[in-house]
């Protein structure tokens, strides 16, 4: 089969999704297994509850795509019309399965819970469709060929119910059918203080491959390097990868901080263990985002001694030891007052490391002198010696951003020290 007649498609149902009040976090899961099944996949579709709508998506769906994966709109309410809205579009008559209704029965009577009568909907499938269990709710989904060549799989909307959906029947359903034809495998490698077009230029060469393939994106001041290969089997692909994968990182050298699940705060984690060094923190701008991102990493009790939130000045002196003349004298955001507060939270903590943040979040305190998103962070080593840096992130992406990147921006610094 060709590409096109082994494409698949995504159909994603529902209003909500339209609005932004749901993330689609099941187009972005579906994606990723499509790609490891090797199965070509060019477009995704969102469309609201609406008969005329969904219905029109699937007319041009079938044009340009052999696999449909819906998901969402089998539930019992009225806005839940996947299901009677494809049956209707190829003119096959909806049919009640006495062992899904049996199914759901029985799922509500577990649960000390009645079925509703609205429920009864969803034991009714198109005539001669299979059945795609559900395992833990009450919307089944279907696979069902209304044609020749034409492959349909329903899941419902909920992501825990859909992945395992997907996993115990769909995925050996398609590989059954010969739609599993090698598979692509990526590996996603991590940027931390270089900017996405400065990465790809330099790495030019390289973004013109056929495979592996390497493309760069970019997103909350990290930059990425997706590459990926097409084989046979996952070893195959990785075999494709690594030397590739190599060069990446030497080309991108210390600004290259880590692959795939890698963060900032793991890398350091395991940067700390490994020289058996520990680490405290002091913020104020901030606010505890620092440590928040050093405890998300399980284990790192082991090195991470703790943070001081210093906010108001009077914490910067009974707790830190800043000078109360040097807060007078140049202010709680200057290089003096961040060197003080490293250097006092790793001593009273008794830490190898010390980090401190001190800047202008905004959107106000800003001055000519010091605006928002003015931001200093000091680093004082095992040696009792500080260095400050100073940042300027702005302001045109707010408050928030400025204690992201702050925050992570202090990580690799470390980072950087610790190699």
């Amino acid at each position: 089969m060709t590409d096109l007649q082994r494409s698949a498609e995504v159909l994603s149902v529902g209003t909500e999704l339209l609005l932004g009040d749901i993330l689609n976090t099941n187009a972005q899961f579906l994606a990723q297994e499509l790609a490891q099944l090797g199965i070509p996949h060019y477009y995704q579709t969102v469309v609201g509850d609406n008969v005329l709508r969904i219905q029109k998506a699937v007319a041009i769906a079938c044009e340009r795509s052999r696999l449909l994966i819906f998901t969402g709109g089998l539930g019992p309410t009225p806005d839940d019309l996947t299901t009677e809205t494809l049956a209707d579009f190829f003119g096959v008559p909806l049919v009640e399965r006495p062992e899904v209704l049996e199914d759901i029965a029985q799922k509500y009577a577990r649960r000390g819970r009645q079925m509703t009568p609205s429920n009864r909907k969803q034991a009714f499938l198109p005539q001669d469709a299979m059945i795609l269990p559900n395992p833990t709710g009450s919307a089944p989904g279907m696979i069902w060929q209304p044609r020749s060549g034409l492959t349909i799989l329903t899941f419902p909307g909920v992501p825990s119910e859909m992945k395992e959906m997907w996993r115990q029947t769909a995925v050996p359903y398609l590989i059954s059918q010969g739609w599993g034809q090698g598979m692509i495998h990526s590996r996603i490698l991590r940027f931390w203080g270089i900017a996405e077009s400065a990465l790809a230029e330099k790495v030019s060469p390289y973004l013109n491959m056929e495979n592996p393939t390497v493309a760069p994106y970019a997103g909350n001041g990290e930059v990425r390097l997706r590459v990926s290969a097409k084989a046979a089997t996952e070893a195959e692909a990785e075999a494709l990868i690594a030397p590739v994968e190599q060069e990446l990182k030497a080309i991108a050298g210390t600004d290259y901080f880590g692959v795939d699940d890698d963060t900032l705060a793991s890398v350091v984690g395991k940067q700390l263990k490994a020289k058996g060094h520990t680490l405290a923190v002091a913020e104020s701008c901030t606010g505890g985002g620092l440590g928040h991102l050093i405890t998300t990493v399980a284990g790192s009790s082991t090195y991470f001694r703790g943070g001081v939130i210093s906010y108001d000045n009077l914490v910067k002196v009974s707790l830190l030891g800043v000078r109360s003349a040097d807060l007078e004298r140049y202010g709680a955001v200057s290089e003096v007052v961040a060197c003080q507060m490293a250097l006092g939270v790793r001593q009273r903590l008794g830490a190898s490391w010390g980090i401190s943040i001190t800047g202008i979040a905004g959107p106000d305190g800003g001055t000519d002198e010091k605006p928002v998103g003015l931001v200093y962070i000091g680093i004082a080593n095992p040696q009792g010696q500080v260095e400050c840096f100073q940042y300027q992130f702005g302001s045109f992406r707010g408050r928030d951003f400025t204690r992201w990147l702050s925050a992570c921006t202090a990580l690799d610094l470390l980072r950087r020290k610790l190699l």
